[in-house]
Formats: structure tokens, C-alpha cells, sequence
């Protein structure tokens, strides 16, 4: 059975600004500090990007409190370098403004950085919630109006539940239907 891990809400805006540095979209209402609105659309906060982080089937739900203090503490540092104040009101990283959240991770995610893979594992995630909806039924995704499979131009199937393509993807046929097929598409 599939479990989510609850977390804070200081987690919850840290991760949800990750998310949007990695596909971004546009604010959810107008003081959304965690989504920066760097895009028009949904991104993959609205994607369900938190969502798919905080199923256990990704395996890194029970690390995800260490990685929004982790990024935090980076963002701090990147903070200081650049000599830069944060608003205290915020988590460190969602206080960063997006051309600053995206060089921290482009530096995070760069060959040869020591913490490279974590990063480069969280972003997958963010990018997986937008591309596929791996935590949602697609059909259910699409109803819903999923920003990434709308964007990509994933239609929602027949009535029958099932998905049917009209035209070929190479402008023909590669093979003929064979005899045995039922109406469902498997074999009799």
C-alpha cells in the first residue's frame, strides 16, 4: 500500500521552490513566494511535483526534511557570497529570487559537486510529476487538467477508457491488425 510522508511547512515551501526552479511556472495566487512566476502556465509545482516527492515509491520521501535544510543551508551560503539578505519571514532558499535559485543549482547539480547526485535525483522527480504525472492515473491526470500532459498534448481516451490513434505516428501503418485482436486491443 502506498504511503506519503507529511512534512513541514518549511519543507514543504523549500521543496516547492526547487520544483519551480526546475520547471517553472506561474504564481498560484499573487504572494506565492515559493513559485517565483518565471512561466506562464503550470509548472511542476502545480504538476504535483510535492506530491510524487512524498510517495514512498520514489524512495526519497523519508530524506525529504534533510534535503529542503540541506538546499536551505546552501542557499544561505550562496546568500553570503553573493552578498545577499534574505527574508527571514521565508525559508533561505525560497527567499533566493529565481536568476539565484537557478545558479545555486546549476552549481548543486554540476559534475564534480560532492552533493551532485541528490540533486540531480530531486530534479528528476520535479521533471517526472510534469512529464508523465507518475503519482496520478493518467486518465485522472488529464481530467484534472495536468499542466505537463496538456502541455505535451496528451489527449484524454476514448470513452471506453482506452487510448486509440487515429493517425500514425510515421504517416502509415507498420503492420497490419492481426486477425485474432479483440476490440480491447489484446489478443483473443
Amino acid at each position: 500500500m502506498e504511503r506519503r510522508v507529511e512534512i513541514t511547512e518549511e519543507a514543504t515551501l523549500t521543496l516547492e521552490a526547487y520544483a519551480d526552479t526546475i520547471v517553472p511556472g506561474e504564481k498560484r495566487w499573487p504572494g506565492d513566494r515559493a513559485v517565483a512566476g518565471a512561466a506562464e502556465g503550470g509548472g511542476a509545482v502545480a504538476a504535483g511535483a510535492l506530491e510524487l516527492l512524498r510517495w514512498d515509491a520514489t524512495g526519497v520521501h523519508d530524506g525529504l526534511e534533510d534535503l529542503a535544510k540541506l538546499v536551505n543551508d546552501h542557499a544561505r551560503a550562496h546568500a553570503a557570497r553573493a552578498d545577499l539578505s534574505l527574508d527571514t519571514t521565508v525559508p533561505p532558499f525560497v527567499a533566493l529570487g529565481y536568476e539565484d535559485r537557478v545558479a545555486l543549482i546549476r552549481n548543486l547539480t554540476a559534475p564534480g559537486h560532492p552533493e551532485r547526485e541528490f540533486w540531480v535525483l530531486l530534479a528528476l522527480f520535479c521533471n517526472m510529476a510534469f512529464d508523465s504525472a507518475a503519482h496520478l492515473h493518467t486518465a485522472e491526470a488529464i481530467d484534472g487538467g495536468h499542466p505537463g500532459l496538456l502541455a505535451m498534448g496528451i489527449t484524454s481516451p476514448d470513452a471506453d477508457g482506452l487510448w486509440r490513434f487515429r493517425d500514425f505516428g510515421y504517416g502509415r501503418a507498420l503492420a497490419r491488425l492481426h486477425p485474432d485482436t479483440t476490440p480491447s486491443g489484446s489478443p483473443a
